[in-house]
């Protein structure tokens, strides 16, 4: 019989965290192109990706009850087939309501990555659950950074719809190879052990509300920066490399690949460091970015906007482990999806700022000035959070 071999799981962990970012950004590039080729104006496009906003967020919590209650594995194999079928009908799509419907099924199927992958692998990591989770990360900032540059050629080379079509046959085929390994034993998974908020589920709700509170916060400020810098930049930075989308794509790519190694930085730390310490500090490192990003231009703006994004990101590792150790391990994939139902539902009110402060004036000076001030509302949040012991204390199982 064949036994599940972890390197395999952790491969396509990796593979999906590559895809749900890439797939869910690949429309804020592609957008620059059809606002000519439909002659529609950008608040008018940006407003379809709305209801796919949406449901990233309000799909995660099912996403993670259904994994809880049948499989993690099986849901994610929903999560790659279901993302290269919808990401294809969107290649295809000819009018806005078309296109809004396969948005929204994009966003559907991506939102079962976060809260069933996540615990998913921490259950199947032998050790080191921070370093696994910035490695992974890697991956999801690469996602993003890939994205940009990926539609951005696609779109100057062959037209908007093969930066549909292209990766959703790739997303297509992974999920039959996926479910091919799944039927064939080649993945599986591990049960969840007991932890220590098994005993203590009581005492840590106010913390585990808490949390969530700043995950929705860092989640804002996620979903608007990923959404708005390719606008931002076409506006700002084009006299840098050009207003083209490939050249915007070059900038968002760079952008995001610099944040990419923080993760495992943040994750390697989380193994060996307090999470509290480590998360506030990536929350404070933001206030100031943001602010200075409201009025910065060119060069300037790309080097704060890296370090911007480098502080959001880099918090993810520890954000998880936190979640992990506050929540019972047999309701981790609720617990994720709860999570991700506030970070992924704060989408739409990212799509909807967006909209509103361009239509206002045409520029984002006070989307940033408010995205500062969240940021510092999320460092005294985790400030009241009380101290606790390591990580590999906590999640000795």
């Amino acid at each position: 019989m064949v036994r599940p071999t972890i390197s395999l799981a952790l491969i396509f962990a990796n593979l999906g965290h590559l895809y749900v970012h890439m797939f869910t950004a690949f429309y804020f590039i592609i957008i620059l192109s059809i606002e000519s080729a439909w002659e529609l104006p950008y608040h008018q496009l940006i407003k379809l990706w709305a209801p796919g906003a949406l449901m990233v967020g309000l799909a995660a919590l099912p996403a993670g009850w259904l994994a809880d209650r049948w499989s993690a594995p099986g849901t994610l194999a929903l999560f790659f087939i279901g993302l290269g079928i919808s990401t294809l009908f969107a290649g295809f799509a000819s009018t806005p309501l078309e296109l809004l419907i396969s948005l929204t099924g994009v966003g559907l199927f991506a939102s079962i990555y976060h809260p069933v992958a996540i615990p998913w692998l921490i259950r199947n990591t032998d050790r080191n659950p921070g370093k696994a989770l910035g490695f992974n990360g890697i991956f999801g900032s690469l996602g993003v950074a890939l994205s940009a540059l990926v539609a951005g050629l696609l779109v100057e080379a062959f037209g908007w719809r093969s930066a549909f079509l292209l990766p959703g046959l790739i997303a297509l085929a992974t999920g039959l190879f996926f479910l091919w390994a799944l039927l064939t034993r080649r993945i599986g998974d591990r049960l969840p052990r007991e932890n220590q908020a098994e005993s203590k589920g009581r005492s840590h709700l106010s913390i585990f509300l808490l949390l969530l509170l700043v995950m929705f916060i860092g989640g804002l400020i996620f979903q608007s920066t990923q959404t708005v810098l390719p606008k931002v930049f076409e506006l700002r930075a084009g006299n840098i490399l050009g207003t083209g989308y490939a050249e915007i794509g070059v900038l968002v790519t760079a952008v995001y690949t610099a944040s990419a190694a923080m993760q495992l930085v943040v994750g390697h730390l989380a193994d060996r460091f307090p999470l509290k310490r480590l998360y506030l500090l990536m929350l404070l490192a933001q206030i100031p970015l943001l602010w200075f990003a409201a009025d910065l231009s060119g060069g300037m703006l790309i080097a704060i906007t890296a370090l911007m994004v480098i502080a959001n990101t880099g918090a993810l590792p520890a954000e998880n482990l936190l979640l992990a150790q506050y929540t019972p391990a047999h309701h981790h994939g609720l617990a994720f999806g709860a999570k991700f139902t506030l970070v992924f539902g704060a989408g739409p009110i990212a799509v909807t700022l967006i909209a509103y402060f361009h239509q206002q004036s045409g520029e984002f000076h006070q989307l940033f000035t408010l995205l500062a001030l969240l940021a510092g509302l999320g460092a005294l949040t985790i400030a009241l959070l009380p101290r606790k012991e390591k990580v590999r204390s906590t999640l000795a199982s």
